[in-house]
């Protein structure tokens, strides 16, 4: 296997002005954090890999290491053994490069100002804090710009029709003068940020956003593209999760696997709270390929959260334009109302997340079976449960914590309302068959099973 088998690179940025503390203790500190940022640091440099399994990444980068030079003026890495599609005639891509310090930039910043000064149990407001807090020291939270921020949601494991598609809804975008956030990945995260660079060219836009906000948990599986110019790591999957519809105007979501369903449950968790009064404009875009997988995903949540959950979104098949006339539409009437409540225009504070959605779910096998799907519950909490059981579903999938959990233990067993598990399993099995789970779905084997 092809590597570059030494390389020393310097930072573009400042990386946020490190101190002498922050260096020295990132330096010495060795054991977690650094294993932490060596794993980082892999995933950014096997951008667009075919590959998404961790476990396997790290295998054939077993000899990968990362050493950090400290400077007077920050630090410097030396990489040894790294994969290649990152360097052109010897040298680093220079977005890649970016990547690699905003992915130290963040693993420094909270560790040694966040996580090390912060009490073991956090407030809900405190949890919010330090994501708001994340964003900031990243630069991603801009107080002179209008809401013109899409986010957008899918699978990295989708056709080249889908993923043609997805470019063209950026396309419109750009056109339209709106920045893309996303997962970071392949797929469906990084098709509108190239249709949207397009359009933005064309707009002779020169400061387009294109967001990549990723965890350590998922980077191997969605390592960022070279397309993302912000990169953001936040700590943990729900702190991504609220990081994103922090920073949204506005949702499209494309078809995806496990992970994209996730992420919708957790955004109709907060919409369908009773005390929020804050909509996120959400949409379900795909090309007329794709009806099957919006009508199977619809039948899904009615099942699961009635009726009502229709009016939470806005199912749009084919017409990229139909989509990029509506987000546009969408997002002046965000500025809108916010500017008519005196509300941050970068930052949505007036949100109201559960902090069950902010706790960090692990999903062991205990954790998976005591979950509670129960048509009793209300819906909010409902949909907070199914989150994490999808979640469960993304880790035995792709993350090496749940693919190690299913390998040792076997299958998760999930039990909960027959009708409930019915429509689960049914929705399951069109993402199998779509090939919706893997990037390499010849030996994909069901990493769940549903109990009644």
């Amino acid at each position: 296997m092809e590597k570059i088998t030494h390389v020393i690179v310097n930072p573009l940025k400042s990386l946020n002005l490190l101190s002498r503390e922050d260096v020295d203790g990132l330096t010495s500190s060795g054991g977690d954090l650094l294993a932490l940022f060596r794993h980082c640091a892999l995933a950014i440099l096997n951008t667009d890999s075919v590959k998404d399994d961790a476990e396997e990444l790290l295998t054939d980068y077993a000899d990968f290491d990362v050493r950090l030079i400290p400077q007077p003026r920050g630090l410097r890495l030396e990489l040894f053994n790294a994969p290649p599609q990152s360097f052109v005639d010897g040298k680093m891509i220079r977005g890649i490069q970016e990547h690699l310090f905003s992915a130290l930039r963040d693993i420094v910043y909270t560790d040694f100002k966040i996580t090390a000064v912060q009490p073991k149990l956090l407030s809900s407001a405190q949890i919010t804090d330090t994501v708001f807090r994340i964003l900031r020291n990243a630069r991603v939270v801009r107080p002179d710009q209008s809401p013109q921020i899409v986010v957008c949601w899918g699978g990295h494991s989708i056709p080249r029709q889908e993923y043609d598609y997805a470019k063209h809804i950026g396309y419109q975008l750009g056109l339209r003068g709106l920045d893309i956030v996303t997962g970071c990945g392949i797929g469906a995260m990084k098709g509108p940020m190239k249709g949207a660079a397009v359009g933005h060219a064309k707009q002779h836009i020169k400061s387009g956003r294109y967001i990549g906000i990723s965890e350590p948990g998922i980077i191997a599986s969605e390592s960022p593209n070279a397309i993302v110019n912000e990169l953001v790591i936040m700590p943990d999957i729900e702190k991504r999760l609220e990081a994103f519809v922090r920073l949204a105007h506005s949702i499209i979501v494309f078809p995806g696997g496990v992970g994209t369903v996730e992420e919708v449950l957790y955004l109709l968790s907060i919409l369908m709270h009773p005390d929020n009064n804050q909509a996120i404009p959400l949409v379900f875009a795909g090309p007329e390929s794709c009806r099957e997988y919006f009508e199977e995903l619809e039948r899904f949540l009615v099942d699961c959260l009635g009726e009502d959950v229709r009016r939470h979104y806005r199912v749009i098949v084919g017409g990229a334009e139909d989509v990029g006339r509506a987000i546009r539409s969408a997002n002046d009437d965000v500025h809108a109302k916010r500017r008519a409540t005196q509300q941050a225009y970068y930052f949505n504070w007036e949100l109201v997340i559960s902090p069950d959605l902010q706790e960090p779910f692990v999903p062991t096998h205990d954790a998976m079976a005591a979950l509670q799907l129960d048509a009793h519950l209300p819906k909010h909490e409902l949909a907070s449960a199914l989150r994490r059981a999808f979640s469960g579903l993304v880790a035995g999938n792709v993350k090496a914590f749940g693919i190690e959990q299913v390998r040792l233990h076997g299958p998760y067993q999930l039990s909960g309302d027959k009708k409930f598990l019915s429509s689960m399993d049914r929705l399951l099995q069109m993402l199998v068959r779509q090939k919706r789970m893997k990037l390499d779905q010849e030996k994909y084997q069901p990493c769940y099973q549903l109990v009644e």
